[in-house]
């Protein structure tokens, strides 16, 4: 039962998190985990969101060169995709590396990248 005047907790933690300035920060955050579900299949077969920037800046690893030439052109629209889900982001950085299509929470090694 809920008494009058209380908050529920998801309405708390919304309140918290805007006071703080994070609220933004975690709708876009959501994109990391959604990413398949935002973008379709076919894109999230390829390619692997890696992290966002404070100021909204996405960077997706993309497993061959002609996918990621198709992904920048696309990029309006994917952005365009994902504000209508709640995930308003700057701009999409897209990074060739054989990472891409993997799942996220893999390390991901780049060709600079030296073995012990």
């Amino acid at each position: 039962m809920r008494r009058e005047g209380a908050t529920g907790i998801g309405e708390a933690l919304n309140q918290y998190l805007a006071r703080r300035g994070l609220k933004r920060r975690v709708e876009q955050a959501r994109v990391l985990d959604d990413w398949p579900t935002m973008v379709g299949p076919q894109i999230a077969r390829v390619t692997a969101p890696e992290g966002i920037s404070e100021d909204g800046v996405l960077f997706v690893r993309v497993a061959t060169a002609p996918w990621m030439q198709e992904l920048q052109m696309q990029s309006p629209a994917i952005l365009r995709q994902l504000a209508l889900r709640g995930c308003r982001l700057r701009r999409i950085i897209w990074r060739l590396g054989p990472d891409g299509g993997q799942p996220h929470g893999r390390e991901h090694r780049t060709a600079d990248s030296k073995e012990s």
